[in-house]
């Protein structure tokens, strides 16, 4: 998951009220509970120190929350006054959060609008394609569409001679719009910033494209038997084959990142790739060094004491260190808060990693106490 997104909320020096809101039915009781959550929430926010005109900017955005917007819910970071970021959920959340904090609540976004990979569709026929990106909170959005050549495009039966000629200029006409369509999608797949490519349609073309493909591209691409591109070729077995090949990419990643971090871990005799724990990480943080932030939600050390300062690099386990950086007057932080931070100014990706026994995951496999990184270069560790 890149956490660009998250930009306007680094801009700003808080404190932050974060409020993870679920979702809610439309009619009339729904509107009560939604109210009563509304007042749960921003009580809780002046509980615990929240400025009255923040309180209120959270109260108002969580009252326009609409079910058939957010069916899923929706988080809400304020500041000054001010709703800085509104962000719709692709998951709902077990429990109403609501927090003010020094820096924004960020560990439940990564499950709750998390790292669903983004997938580029190709609806694919023998005369062009039409593209589409599934993934995210937006839903199902247009990606663009490719025309090849429309004339020949069928073949005949006949077995004139004149008839075999014209079914190779209907091959020849496949075979260039193959090329058309396998040049537009990866224009398309650089433009959208997509992790996967899926396939549907034409089951003649589809791999004529598949094979035109990039290297690049054809690595991340599928094939679906289910679907097209004519109108009303939409099935709930489609929908299945799409969300299957986005579950297996979310697991390849995690697996491959895994494989990463444990052959990479501090004592083997390679320099370190991966480290893991809060001083080794905020350690990489200030040097932005961190490629991939590996959390696992729940761990015993996201919650661990760090010290901040303004800037998203001041970052230390001890008050004495954040002091050395700079900062007179450091800040008390959570661990994970800090070094998701520290990872979305510098562009690190952050990957959600399961806990041991899910998903056959090993103790041995995951970062200890939750929380680990990869690294953009390595180092030589100094022996003790």
């Amino acid at each position: 998951m890149q956490l660009s997104f998250l930009q306007p909320l680094f801009d700003r020096p808080g404190p932050w009220a974060t409020v993870y809101f679920g979702p809610l039915q439309s009619d009339e009781s729904g509107a009560k509970r939604r109210e009563l959550s509304v007042r749960e929430a921003c009580r809780t926010l002046e509980e615990e120190g929240a400025d009255a005109a923040t309180t209120e900017a959270v109260r108002d955005a969580l009252l326009r929350i609409g079910p058939a917007e957010d069916p899923a819910g929706r988080v809400v970071f304020a500041t000054g006054g001010e709703v800085l970021l509104s962000h719709r959920l692709s998951r709902p959340p077990q429990r109403q959060i609501s927090c003010w904090a020094p820096l924004p609540r960020l560990t439940p976004l990564l499950e709750l609008a998390g790292q669903d990979p983004v997938c580029l569709v190709a609806y694919i026929d023998r005369t062009g394609a039409d593209f589409e990106l599934r993934g995210g909170a937006a839903g199902p959005r247009s990606a663009g569409q490719v025309e090849g050549e429309q004339h020949p495009v069928h073949r005949t039966a006949s077995s004139d001679w004149s008839e075999r000629h014209f079914q190779l200029k209907v091959e020849n006409t496949w075979e260039h719009n193959a090329g058309e369509i396998a040049e537009a999608l990866n224009a398309a797949y650089e433009e959208s910033g997509a992790d996967l490519v899926v396939l549907a349609g034409d089951p003649r073309e589809r791999p004529a494209v598949h094979e035109k493909l990039s290297e690049a591209v054809r690595g991340v691409t599928t094939e679906t038997e289910h679907g097209g591109r004519a109108a009303g070729s939409a099935s709930p077995a489609l929908e299945e084959a799409i969300e299957q090949a986005r579950r297996r990419h979310t697991r390849h990643r995690v697996e491959e990142a895994l494989d990463r971090f444990r052959a990479g871990r501090v004592g083997t005799d390679r320099p370190t790739e991966a480290v893991e724990g809060v001083p080794a990480l905020v350690e990489a943080a200030r040097e932005h060094r961190i490629d991939t932030l590996l959390v696992r939600p729940g761990g015993p050390e996201l919650d661990r004491d760090t010290w901040v300062g303004a800037r998203p690099d001041q970052i230390a386990a001890r008050r004495s260190d954040a002091r050395t950086l700079g900062e007179s007057d450091p800040t008390v932080v959570r661990a994970d808060d800090a070094l998701l931070r520290a990872a979305a100014v510098t562009a690190a990706d952050v990957l959600v990693v399961p806990p041991a026994d899910d998903d056959g995951a090993d103790a041995t496999d995951i970062p200890t106490g939750g929380l680990g990184a990869l690294l953009r270069w390595t180092y030589e560790t100094t022996p003790a």
